[in-house]
C-alpha cells in the first residue's frame, strides 16, 4: 500500500470540471473518471471530503447580471451543487465506494443535513462525504465552502482540483510564456490579484493556516501521486 503523505484531505471541485468540454451540464464520464481515482485512494486508507461547485449548471453571480435577484440567484446556484453531489455520488456508490451528500440547506429526502460530528464519525469510517449548497448562505462561493468546512472536520489541506498544472502568474491559455509557481504565500496571492480561490476564502485559509495545493485533476493519475506527496501543481502557504 502506497504511503499518503495526508490522513485527511478536502478536495474541491468546480462544476467547470464535472461538465468536462460541454458548454454545461454533467459529462459523466468525467465524473466516473474521477470517481475511479478517488476510489484508489480511499482504499488505502485516506479520509477524504469533497465539497462541489455548480457553474456547469447555473450561476447566482451571472442570473445577477441579468436581473435576477442576487439572493434568489445564490440560492438558485446552491440547489445546482446538490444535483453535482448527486451525480459524483452516484458515481463512487457505482464503483464501490460508500458515500454520503450533506448539503448546508435542508432537502431531507434526498441527502443529509450537514453536522460536523456526523461527517467527521463519516470520515473516521472510510466514507467520503461529500458537502453540497456551499455554506448555505448567499453571496458566499463553494471556495469559501471549501475553507470553512476543511476547518470544521480538520483536514490537513484543501486540493483545489482545475484544468491546469497550478498557479500561473497570468493565464498559461492566453499567454505562452505565463510562469508557473511551485509555491506561493497567502499573500503574494491576494497581492497580485491571483485567480486561485476568491478572497474570502484565501484570507480565511491564512487565517486558519490551511494549506491549498493546486492541480490539474484532468491529469489521469494525478490525484494518487499528490497524496502521496509527490511535487505536482502548486502548493500555497504561508512562506
Amino acid at each position: 500500500m502506497a504511503q499518503h503523505a495526508y490522513k485527511r484531505v478536502l478536495l474541491k471541485l468546480s462544476g467547470d470540471i464535472l461538465k468536462g468540454q460541454q458548454s454545461n451540464g454533467i459529462d459523466f464520464n468525467v465524473v466516473a473518471r474521477i470517481a475511479g481515482e478517488i476510489k484508489e485512494v480511499v482504499n488505502e486508507g485516506l479520509e477524504l471530503a469533497v465539497v462541489v461547485g455548480g457553474g456547469n449548471l447555473f450561476r447566482g453571480s451571472e442570473a445577477a447580471k441579468a436581473g435576477y435577484d442576487r439572493i434568489v440567484a445564490d440560492n438558485m446556484g446552491m440547489l445546482s451543487t446538490v444535483i453535482n453531489a448527486m451525480a459524483l455520488q452516484s458515481a463512487l456508490e457505482g464503483c464501490g465506494v460508500e458515500t454520503r451528500v450533506m448539503s448546508a440547506i435542508l432537502i431531507n429526502e434526498l441527502v443529509e443535513p450537514f453536522i460536523r460530528r456526523r461527517a467527521i464519525r463519516h470520515l473516521l469510517k472510510g466514507r467520503v462525504v461529500i458537502f453540497a449548497a456551499g455554506t448555505g448562505n448567499p453571496l458566499f462561493t463553494t471556495d469559501t465552502a471549501a475553507a470553512l468546512r476543511a476547518s470544521q472536520i480538520d483536514a490537513e489541506i484543501i486540493f483545489k482540483g482545475t484544468k491546469v498544472d497550478g498557479i500561473f502568474d497570468r493565464d498559461p491559455k492566453l499567454f505562452r510564456d505565463a510562469v508557473k509557481f511551485e509555491n506561493v504565500t497567502y499573500m503574494e496571492i491576494i497581492r497580485r490579484g491571483l485567480k486561485v480561490m476568491d478572497l474570502t476564502a484565501i484570507t480565511f485559509c491564512r487565517d486558519y493556516n490551511i494549506p491549498i495545493l493546486v492541480f490539474n485533476i484532468l491529469e489521469h493519475g494525478i490525484f494518487r501521486h499528490i497524496v502521496c506527496g509527490e511535487p505536482y501543481g502548486t502548493k500555497v502557504t504561508e512562506v
